[in-house]
């Protein structure tokens, strides 16, 4: 059983177990500290490519994605050396996500260049779940990834995107949720996932250093500042590419994909000019409820690999996020023509199943009879479900002021 979150900067047991041991492990040479400079994350995931690196780091891509992501990773790099104060065991965290994501670029070019055809592959019109995170995005995006008309990313396929023989990529999943768990012992709580479930497509877009996984993590203002004011337009194109391989490596190209990632509110223009056939559903909640949910998630993120957090910079910094995706999106979606179903956080609480026969009815979409009680047991799989401990915590937080 979980240790009860006392407070929103809470740390695990073990992660505080883990910290300790890493830092004096690196204090006396038991173990080389976690080397972050850009040109050791190439080298070693380079190594196995010889010669063909360079090829490999452009298969598939034009030249101004790879300068783009090139010089993301020297600027994020840079961000967390100097501003996200991290402790060893957020820093041993960061290596293992920054090395996999270089490695994963190379995998990636390497297959495109054996099998270009990958990247032709032609996809249905997809659906896309528009929302702050904590405003009801997933549920929606569970309730639509039930009908079996559509096809849904799952975690398995988000975190360990590059296709691999006899479900490995399952396994390497469960393995990585068992010690994100031990680690952090609420993760399930805020945010439910398993290998095989319903997940949003978020590591696609950290994929390319996008800036909304790695800024929920650590304080690094200024890598925030700097992408948020670039042109996403690029690791767009490689989510896109990411998007193709993952639907023709499992054969589901056909259908609809139902995708949702509350990053593409800040991005939704350059969004929807890669996918200008998109159905989109709009998610809304009251911004206060939002916000302090967001707090709340990012605060358990950054506790673990930090132990310099302030609660009033990162309530700061999600007012701020808040703030520029609504003003994003109130501007793409002002000269969008295509179909859009808007859906409200409390109407969904007082009944679902009204709120998603409006929502396909606005889509054009047919709600069957199979798809329907395909939401329900859904739902009934969720009465008991970790989010309403998420609640609780949020309930006990503020009674605590």
């Amino acid at each position: 059983m979980a240790p009860v979150r006392d407070h929103l900067l809470a740390r695990g047991p073990l992660a505080e177990r883990a910290n300790a041991f890493l830092g004096r492990a690196w204090e006396r040479g038991w173990l080389p500290p976690p080397d972050l400079d850009p040109a050791s994350l190439w080298a070693l995931a380079a190594k196995p490519y010889g010669t063909k690196a360079e090829a490999a780091e452009h298969g598939g891509r034009s030249d101004e994605d790879v300068a783009d992501f090139r010089e993301r990773l020297e600027r994020l790099c840079a961000a967390v050396d100097e501003q996200a104060q991290l402790n060893a065991l957020g820093r041993a965290m960061a290596w293992g996500q920054l090395s996999r994501v270089v490695k994963n670029r190379l995998a990636f070019g390497a297959l495109w260049l054996d099998r270009p055809e990958l990247l032709e592959t032609r996809l249905a019109p997809p659906i896309i779940i528009i929302g702050h995170m904590r405003s009801g995005t997933t549920r929606i995006h569970t309730l639509l990834a039930a009908d079996p008309a559509h096809s849904h990313t799952r975690y398995c396929d988000a975190y360990h995107p590059v296709p691999a023989r006899l479900g490995m990529n399952r396994v390497r999943a469960a393995l990585e949720l068992s010690l994100l768990g031990l680690l952090n012992p609420w993760m399930q709580v805020i945010h439910p996932m398993a290998p095989a479930a319903v997940e949003e497509e978020l590591a696609w877009l950290s994929a390319a250093l996008h800036h909304s996984i790695y800024e929920s993590q650590w304080h690094i203002p200024a890598y925030s500042a700097w992408s948020e004011g670039r042109d996403p337009a690029p690791i767009y194109r490689e989510f896109a590419r990411i998007l193709a391989t993952d639907a023709a490596h499992r054969g589901l190209a056909e259908r609809p994909r139902v995708m949702k990632v509350p990053a593409f509110a800040e991005d939704l223009a350059t969004l929807l000019a890669q996918f200008p056939d998109a159905r989109l559903v709009i998610a809304q909640r009251e911004r206060e409820a939002v916000l302090k949910s967001a707090v709340s998630l990012a605060a358990n993120q950054m506790a673990m690999q930090s132990d310099a957090c302030c609660l009033e910079a990162i309530e700061a910094q999600w007012r701020h996020k808040i703030a520029l995706r609504e003003a994003r999106m109130a501007l793409a979606l002002d000269g969008w023509r295509g179909p859009v179903a808007k859906l409200d956080f409390d109407e969904i609480n007082a009944g679902w199943e009204s709120a998603m026969a409006r929502c396909y009815a606005a889509l054009g979409l047919d709600l069957t009879a199979d798809a329907l009680l395909a939401m329900r047991r859904v739902m009934a799989a969720s009465e008991d479900g970790h989010h309403h401990a998420h609640a609780e915590q949020l309930a006990r937080f503020a009674e605590a002021g």
